[in-house]
């Protein structure tokens, strides 16, 4: 017996009946051997952790474009926040934690350079409209290894899929969508607080005293309250989710759309913009294996999917080398 074959046992033996199993599950586009250590779920994580579009999130926008200091929040450093209390409820409630670090560490994958901002223009600009959810799963299935995917089991890529707006088909998929919010309110917060934008004294009282006065405990408060929900229905008690929605109003009204946060937005859009229409002009300055994805798809998708994988400094320097005019050094 494998060692593979032995964490297999033991999910099935350790696990509640509502999680989804590594035996019975993990299926694939392109059948593959099993491997003799790695459980399914195991190697897809593995995959992400190894693929170029996750190590591009350190230096794509979360919140503040290009902010100024080494403590704010990257789209890395909250994918790994993501995975921490995702795995922390999968734990509690003995669903599959290496399902859930899979979709959770994967789920940013197809973010857009300058956040939300970057995302919006390339939903308006891009004829079949643009949803970095979706994106991710393409980057999975037909972007990494030069055009060949990384070849993921199904389970994984659905809870990609439906970490924003839909309903996984499995709990581990419904944990990280909760994750994903709790984890974003939270640290928002205490990126807000680094940059003044928001002092704590301006936090709704009322949410405050319900969740906490400290990130640690608003985090602690709302895992407890998925834990105590059961694993029937992967939700927040309603006094719970009750606060957490007035949190969430807050921060739309005094970060999301403040100017502090967002001033550079509309020259953020204005470079994806205009890198966009220049590479649909010039699908021959792309690199050779976006040209691949343009004779397998179509220019646009080719396009928007070297586009939407840039790094904020990677867009930044492409348009200065493209737009802006060099000096002459002339002696």
């Amino acid at each position: 017996m494998t060692i593979r074959e032995e964490l297999e046992i033991i999910e099935l033996g350790t696990l509640c009946e509502d999680a989804c199993t590594s035996k019975h599950t993990g299926r694939r586009v392109r059948p593959e051997p099993k491997c003799p250590i790695r459980t399914e779920f195991q190697r897809d994580r593995d995959r992400i952790l190894h693929c170029n579009a996750f190590r591009r999130l350190k230096h794509k926008t979360q919140v503040f474009l290009s902010p100024v200091g080494d403590h704010y929040r990257t789209r890395l450093t909250h994918s790994l926040e993501v995975s921490q209390i995702a795995r922390t409820i999968s734990r509690a409630l003995r669903l599959n934690e290496d399902l859930t670090e899979a979709i959770a560490l994967g789920h940013d994958l197809g973010h857009t350079p300058f956040g939300h901002a970057g995302e919006a223009i390339l939903n308006e600009i891009c004829s079949f409209g643009f949803k970095h959810y979706l994106q991710s799963v393409r980057v999975v299935d037909y972007i990494e290894k030069n055009g060949m995917g990384l070849n993921l089991t199904y389970e994984v890529k659905n809870g990609i899929a439906c970490h924003t707006n839909r309903t996984a088909v499995t709990k581990e998929g419904c944990v990280v969508r909760l994750a994903d919010k709790i984890a974003y309110i939270n640290h928002d917060i205490d990126d807000a607080l680094r940059a003044g934008v928001i002092t704590e004294d301006m936090l709704p009282e009322n949410a405050v005293s319900v969740l906490g006065h400290s990130k640690s405990e608003r985090i602690t408060t709302l895992i407890m309250s998925v834990v105590k929900s059961g694993v029937e229905e992967i939700k927040l008690e309603d006094h719970i989710k009750a606060a957490e929605d007035e949190l969430y109003a807050f921060m739309f009204e005094h970060v999301y759309h403040n100017n502090a946060a967002k001033d550079e937005e509309v020259k953020a859009k204005m470079l994806v913009e205009k890198l966009f229409r220049y590479y649909f002009k010039n699908p021959d300055k792309m690199p050779e294996e976006y040209k691949n994805i343009m004779n397998r798809f179509s220019k646009e998708r080719a396009v928007c999917d070297y586009i939407s994988g840039m790094s904020d400094g990677y867009a930044i320097n492409l348009y200065n080398d493209l737009f802006v005019p060099k000096c002459w050094h002339i002696q």
